[in-house]
């Protein structure tokens, strides 16, 4: 090809290309924060007045003595030695009592001078101060505090000549991972410090409690930050800081806080009546596992399965029953176990609430009415050991790993099962069997398998033919220890 030919070709090319290129449309268009905010300086001018650093002082009990070190033999320092130590035993040579300070963090959500916290950073308080970024100082009493969820709230006094600003609480359920968010606090004593990261993750669960819910962020988050709030980028509170994970102790990152949703119905509750007041369904739960919904015909594990209902509790009055797994509650989905005690904590006491339940393959819609949930009473039944008998030999059946007797009085006498549980034994049961990884024991009952009640081997034979014609891969044992307590353990068919 001749040189002016190859010239022309090209330029022929590149202005194809171009046309195309300034056609076509860019597979990814980049937000425009993709950067991060240009400067978060205004916002955080308007909020940190209204962040605190919380001082405690507690007392701390002086030592009662040591042990008394024992002198070489013929000593003659043990005179001493008895006359020093012997005091300390006495208690007339203690060490005083003793102040301990703490610091953390907290924001104020009414100019009238309600102040919220961790329960961590006050709990144990002889004295709590509100120190402002202002440099003045409040002395703050205890409203309430809830140990569940870790939160606190307190109250000062504030003056004419400096009113408080309160700080607004937004909605954590619209945060999404990805978005910018901004913590201040009062890391290692240091006042108020701003930082600035994303909700790196939602709805973790750190095993602090019962309702574990947390945002994950990146945003620095050290010791003394405990208490602070996390905004969004609107300067709402979308978050009460709460935890790090972190092997040196300082971040490394992963901080958590508690999701404003959640806080703002215990915070209402810790300011009109100094405690909470949680909703209670009267259930006892299970994760539904993959084997568990496979063994109850679920296209897919989700909700929480019902494995003891209690007697005249909300659930048992509505009707819900052992084997039920319930898919919602109040219109909210049950994705899995954990979800459901926050959804029924916030629920309002004495309202009539659906609940939608699976029960042996059909879904059904109970009505529930919300109880209050209290502490559990002790319980004082006294439990004499029965004496022991001979076991007795009755004929029995084995399979899946599993002896199986009738349970006869003799039976119940021996493995001390209470008189109200009914059902087949297990007597026996094969060391490297599926049960016994599963963590079944000798003395429990088999009260139902699949859903369906069982008094005898046979019986318990019947359904694993019944559900192995139809084709299914294990069967559901629902199973009780000797005192009752009901837990659902799938076991596979082919065992």
């Amino acid at each position: 090809m001749a040189a002016a030919n190859k010239k022309t070709y090209r330029l022929c090319l590149a202005a194809a290309l171009g046309a195309l290129l300034s056609t076509a449309t860019p597979a990814f268009v980049p937000p425009a924060m993709a950067q991060g905010p240009e400067s978060v300086a205004d916002l955080a001018a308007g909020l940190v007045d209204s962040v605190v650093n919380i001082s405690t002082s507690q007392t701390i009990e002086g030592s009662r003595g040591v042990p008394t070190p024992q002198a070489p033999e013929g000593s003659p320092f043990q005179e001493f030695f008895d006359e020093f130590f012997n005091k300390q035993k006495d208690g007339t040579d203690n060490s005083p009592p003793r102040k301990v300070q703490s610091l953390g963090s907290g924001f104020v959500i009414d100019a009238s001078g309600i102040i919220v916290t961790n329960n961590h950073v006050i709990e144990g308080a002889d004295e709590i101060v509100a120190n402002f970024n202002d440099g003045s100082k409040l002395t703050a009493t205890l409203l309430g505090r809830d140990e569940k969820t870790d939160i606190a709230v307190l109250q000062v006094k504030p003056t004419a000549a400096k009113p408080l600003k309160a700080l607004k609480f937004g909605s954590s359920d619209a945060m999404r991972v990805g978005d910018w968010v901004m913590a201040i606090g009062n890391p290692f004593g240091l006042g108020g410090t701003v930082t600035v990261g994303i909700v790196s993750a939602r709805n973790r669960d750190i095993n602090s409690g019962p309702y574990d819910n947390f945002i994950q962020t990146d945003a620095a988050i050290n010791r003394g930050n405990s208490g602070g709030p996390l905004f969004n980028m609107k300067g709402e509170i979308i978050g009460i800081n709460t935890a790090i994970i972190s092997p040196s102790g300082g971040s490394i990152g992963i901080g958590f806080a508690i999701p404003s949703d959640a806080a703002v119905h215990v915070v209402q509750q810790l300011r009109e009546f100094g405690e909470t007041r949680r909703g209670l369904l009267g259930v006892r739960i299970q994760q539904v596992t993959d084997e568990i919904a496979e063994s109850l015909g679920m296209p897919a594990a989700r909700g929480a399965l019902v494995a003891g209902v209690t007697e005249k509790g909300p659930a048992a009055e509505a009707g819900i029953q052992p084997g039920d797994v319930i898919l919602s509650f109040d219109g909210r989905p049950v994705t899995e176990m954990r979800d459901l005690p926050r959804l029924v904590a916030d629920a309002n006491i004495d309202k009539l609430v659906d609940v939608v339940v699976i029960r042996k393959g059909k879904e059904m819609t109970l009505k529930v009415k919300v109880g209050r949930l209290t502490e559990a009473a002790e319980k004082a039944e006294d439990k004499q050991a029965p004496a022991p008998v001979e076991p007795p030999k009755p004929v029995v059946t084995e399979l899946l790993g599993l002896t199986l007797s009738e349970l006869t009085p003799e039976l119940r006498a021996q493995f001390s099962i209470a008189p109200e549980v009914k059902g087949v034994v297990i007597t026996a049961i094969d060391a490297g069997s599926a049960a016994a990884e599963k963590g079944v024991a000798i003395g429990e009952v088999v009260v139902e398998v699949s859903q369906e009640p069982v008094a005898l081997p046979a019986e318990v034979t019947t359904r694993i033919e019944a559900l192995k014609k139809d084709g299914r891969r294990s069967a559901l044992f629902l199973i009780a220890n000797k005192a009752g307590e009901l837990r659902f353990v799938p076991l596979k068919l082919d065992e």
